[in-house]
């Protein structure tokens, strides 16, 4: 028992360190990183075409298509990263424009300010297992609780909330992707690699993709061309339906291990 608990322990901080890697290249701009942003949709076909199914026994060797019902299994978590992609994604593909016009800021402060959001998840990351021992109820809401008091702070034209606000957003992301990643690689089992993996894998390259396609349309309908927070409004009514589908999702997701 003591060796299956460190062993799921272990999982986690193997979850976040690499999700944490995967994410410290997120801030380039999305003018330079659509076309590898573009490869996520290619990911969410081949997921969906070949992703084996562990109840098909030996037909898996067959290359028999991807069952639905995969999918329905690990909703809470696919559709969590899918929301968790896009909430995130309004920072890189927003923020120095907004902070270039709304307060005039350099391009070396503004670069400084996006590093140290990475700076930030980094060091959440290393110690969410720590967290996700100590809040194993609530550390749920972490993530969209900060995204919104992130965008919420970035409504006011000021420096320190800014700072404050790219912060938030650090341990949002921090804690959020490595939670996910964690909850359903435990729900998974052994199977993990072949089934919910791919799957959160695609939605988070999904839902960095299909950011600025719906919020930025969304900004301008909403708010019009000349709020340049628009995109931030928006990531707040995102995060607030993150909220929403963490709560009528919780009882189908996995506890944390102690």
């Amino acid at each position: 028992m003591e060796k299956k608990r460190v062993s799921k322990k272990v999982t986690a901080t193997i979850l976040s360190m690499s999700l944490l890697t995967v994410m410290a290249g997120a801030t380039i701009e999305w003018n330079y990183a659509f076309l590898v942003y573009l490869l996520g949709l290619i990911a969410l076909v081949m997921v969906w075409l070949w992703l084996p199914d562990e109840q098909l026994g030996s037909a898996n060797k067959r290359g028999v298509p991807f069952q639905p019902r995969q999918l329905l299994k690990f909703h809470p978590s696919v559709v969590g990263m899918l929301l968790l992609m896009m909430i995130f994604f309004i920072f890189p593909t927003n923020f120095a424009v907004v902070a270039t016009r709304q307060l005039g800021l350099r391009t070396e402060l503004i670069t400084l300010i996006m590093v140290g959001l990475d700076v930030v998840a980094f060091f959440v990351g290393m110690v969410f297992g720590g967290v996700m021992n100590r809040f194993r109820q609530s550390v749920k809401y972490f993530a969209p609780i900060f995204f919104l008091l992130g965008y919420a702070a970035y409504l006011v034209p000021d420096v320190l909330m800014v700072v404050l606000g790219s912060a938030c957003i650090g341990v949002a992301n921090g804690v959020g992707v490595p939670y996910l990643n964690t909850i359903a690689s435990i729900k998974g089992g052994k199977n993990s690699a072949t089934t919910v993996m791919p799957l959160l894998s695609a939605a988070l390259y999904l839902g960095q993709f299909v950011s600025p396609i719906i919020v930025t349309p969304a900004s301008h309908i909403l708010f019009g061309n000349a709020d340049l927070t628009g995109p931030y409004k928006v990531g707040i009514a995102l995060c607030l339906l993150f909220m929403v589908q963490v709560y009528l999702t919780r009882h189908f997701q996995s506890l944390p291990p102690k």
